[in-house]
C-alpha cells in the first residue's frame, strides 16, 4: 500500500537530519502502533507519509503514486489526524458540509455510529467551544467516516479522558476492515496495546523492530514474577508490585498479551538481541488463528 524508501529529512540545511535513510513497507488491513523516542521523528513521518513535508532525499509512495504530488486520487484516499489541531466557529452539519465532498466514501451514517460511541451529538453549535478532549472525538469520527484507506493518526489519545481512551480502542476496532490501514504514533502504548496488529518501532537512523503482534507472541512471552531464575534469563525486565515485569523466550508455546512498554525497552536497549530471535521477514501469521 504504502512504500517509504531510503528517506531523510532534515528541517533546517544546518541541522543534522531527523530522519536518516528510512525503508518501510505498510500493508493493507493492519493497524499499525508507531513507537519510538522523543525526537525520533514519528511525527515527522507521518507528515512525509501524508506529502505535507517534502524529503532531503528519497519518497514515499502511495498506491505507486509519490504522496508529495499531492494529488487529488491520493488526497482523497488518506486522512491525517495531527496531534494539535484547530476547528473554526462553525456547527458540525455546516463543517460535514464543508469537508465530506473532498471524500468520496464518506459516510453521515459512520459519523453517526462514531460519534455515538464517544457518546457526542450530531448537532454541536459551534466546534471551537469544544474541550480539547471533545474536538479529538468529533474530528476522529469523522476522520473514520471518510472511510479512506490509509489513516494516519498521531497521539490520538491525548486529552481523553479515561472513559474516552477505552472509548477510542473500540472507536478503532469498529471502523477497522481488510481494506484499511490505520498508523497510530503514541507515547501513550497502554491505551493501543489491544488493538494493534503490527509494531513499528523508529530510531532517526532505521526501523529497529517491523513485526506483527502474533509472530512476537509467538516468540516471546510477557510475565509478571519474582522468580530470581526467570529474572536472569529475560531478554527485558521492568520492576513492579510483584517483583518485575518479565520479557522472556517464548519455549513452551505460552499464551501472552504483548507488553509495549516491556518490548520497546527491549528493543530500544538491544536491537540486535530482538533481532537475532525475531525477524519478521521468516514469519507468517496464522489468519486461521
Amino acid at each position: 500500500m504504502l512504500n517509504v524508501e531510503n528517506l531523510s529529512f532534515a528541517y533546517h540545511r544546518n541541522k543534522g537530519n531527523v530522519l536518516d535513510d528510512l525503508n518501510l513497507k505498510v500493508e493493507s488491513g493492519r493497524v499499525y502502533g508507531l513507537l519510538g523516542k522523543n525526537g525520533a521523528g514519528k511525527s515527522t513521518l507521518l507528515y512525509l507519509m501524508s506529502g505535507l513535508l517534502t524529503p532531503k532525499k528519497g519518497c514515499v509512495t502511495y498506491h505507486g503514486v509519490n504522496v508529495r504530488r499531492r494529488l487529488p486520487v491520493t488526497l482523497k484516499d488518506m486522512f491525517l489526524v495531527p496531534e494539535e489541531f484547530e476547528l473554526p466557529s462553525i456547527s458540525l452539519d455546516d463543517y460535514i458540509k464543508l469537508y465530506a465532498p473532498f471524500y468520496p466514501r464518506f459516510s453521515k451514517e459512520d459519523m453517526l455510529k462514531y460519534l455515538n460511541l464517544f457518546e457526542m451529538e450530531l448537532h454541536i453549535k459551534s466546534l471551537s467551544s469544544l474541550s480539547m478532549g471533545q474536538k479529538k472525538k468529533v474530528f476522529m469520527s469523522f476522520a473514520l467516516a471518510t472511510n479512506t484507506s490509509l489513516l494516519l493518526m498521531d497521539e490520538p489519545t491525548n486529552g481523553l479522558d479515561i472513559p474516552g481512551k477505552s472509548q477510542f480502542r473500540k472507536f478503532i476496532a469498529s471502523g477497522m476492515n481488510d481494506d484499511r490501514t490505520i498508523v497510530i504514533s503514541t507515547h501513550q502504548v497502554r491505551d493501543i496495546d489491544k488493538i494493534l496488529d503490527h509494531i513499528l518501532i523508529m530510531n532517526e537512523e532505521r526501523v529497529l523492530l517491523d513485526a506483527a503482534v502474533c509472530d512476537i507472541c509467538r516468540e516471546f512471552v510477557f510475565v509478571e514474577s519474582d522468580d530470581a531464575e526467570l529474572q536472569s534469563n529475560a531478554f527485558y525486565s521492568i520492576p513492579s508490585l510483584q517483583g518485575n515485569m518479565l520479557m522472556l523466550r517464548n519455549e513452551g508455546g505460552m499464551e501472552s498479551d504483548v507488553n509495549l512498554e516491556l518490548l520497546f525497552g527491549a528493543v530500544a536497549s538491544n536491537p540486535e538481541k530482538v533481532a537475532s530471535v525475531l525477524n519478521p521477514k521468516d514469519f507468517k501469521c496464522d489468519e486461521s488463528k
